[in-house]
């Protein structure tokens, strides 16, 4: 059987108001493996989530306040990465830790942190 992660990620605007997302990674992590990937983000804390291929989480905010607003911005943060559950299972598969690893290297070495 192939080991899966999940890997947790936010969304936090300026007021402090917050949306999760989660994906299921194939692939399992050592504790150093989320510490390299920091390693690939802006200040070591900070993504876009488009430019890694990972859904961005803002417009969950914009459908519960209304829209998008000066609070905004494109930043995500990873809050984790845990083994995956049975009950994780049920989500789809994102992809697999080395894709999601290459994703952030070459979106590093294009935005030159």
């Amino acid at each position: 059987m192939k080991n899966f992660s999940v890997l947790e990620y936010q969304y936090r605007d300026a007021s402090n108001y917050k949306a999760g997302g989660v994906l299921l990674i194939e692939g399992a992590f050592s504790s150093n493996d989320l510490k390299l990937l920091r390693e690939y983000m802006y200040d070591g804390e900070f993504f876009t989530p488009e430019e890694v291929g990972i859904p961005p989480l803002q417009s969950n905010l914009w459908e519960e306040f209304g829209g998008p607003n000066e609070d905004d911005h494109d930043w995500h943060t990873i809050e984790s990465v845990r083994k995956a559950t049975f009950e994780d299972m049920n989500q789809p598969i994102w992809g697999t830790k080395e894709k999601l690893f290459q994703q952030f290297k070459s979106n590093r070495e294009k935005r030159r942190w």
